[in-house]
């Protein structure tokens, strides 16, 4: 089994065809766990035509480590995809591919590629296309790594939970936990998801503020 945590918020536009792409994987036993953040358009509708495990959580305990802890504890697989309700598995050997990464005892987490669509916007487009490349590689302290697509040990996320109170990268600062633990985290470019808006979010000055400020932080916490 692999288990599929999905986050949503207000995804009407995406989700169906998320959710379609990760039923249509080519792997035996796929469980669904959405964690959905108040969405107040037809997304949970949507959801609801899916066999999916639901967990809600309110904007008051709302982060982004903390809405995937809550996702991963109900998740039955050791191995535990997680992507955003907005991105897409471009094939059906998505899971296939993420699982495939981890070759060694070592590797306690995977991520795979993140392409544009025709309308994501010309900056968003150059930013998935300059990050995320074509060669695999396994990292032991370059601490990137990106829960749009991604797959991680359920067992090595109870040494090390995402941390449920920084503002977003809690990705790159769990990287950064387990690498120091001796693990490793592997790229698979064959894993791949289309993301309409990027990871930079084209100009949005006040997110990027905030990524800043917490890589900032994780910096400070490494040195």
């Amino acid at each position: 089994m692999i288990s599929v945590v999905i986050r949503t918020k207000n995804e009407e536009v995406w989700i169906g065809r998320c959710l379609a792409a990760v039923r249509a994987q080519n792997y035996a036993d796929v469980e669904i766990v959405i964690v959905d953040n108040e969405s107040t358009d037809r997304t949970l509708d949507i959801v609801e035509r899916f066999d999916c495990k639901l967990v809600t959580i309110s904007d008051a305990d709302f982060t982004f480590g903390r809405s995937l802890n809550w996702g991963i504890e109900q998740a039955s697989s050791e191995f535990v995809a997680i992507t955003s309700g907005h991105c897409i598995p471009v094939d059906d050997q998505w899971l296939v591919a993420l699982r495939a990464a981890f070759d060694s005892d070592r590797i306690a987490g995977s991520y795979g590629r993140q392409e544009p669509l025709p309308d994501t916007s010309s900056y968003d487009k150059r930013d998935l296309w300059t990050t995320f490349g074509t060669e695999r590689k396994v990292q032991a302290r370059d601490f990137f790594f990106h829960n749009a697509n991604s797959m991680i040990r359920k067992s090595v996320w109870h040494e090390v939970p995402f941390d449920d109170e920084i503002a977003g990268v809690e990705d790159r600062d769990w990287a950064r936990q387990i690498q120091a633990r001796g693990y490793q985290v592997a790229y698979q470019p064959t894993a791949s998801v289309f993301h309409w808006h990027g990871i930079h979010h084209g100009r949005n000055e006040e997110r990027s503020a905030r990524v800043a400020r917490v890589i900032e932080w994780i910096g400070s916490r490494e040195a």
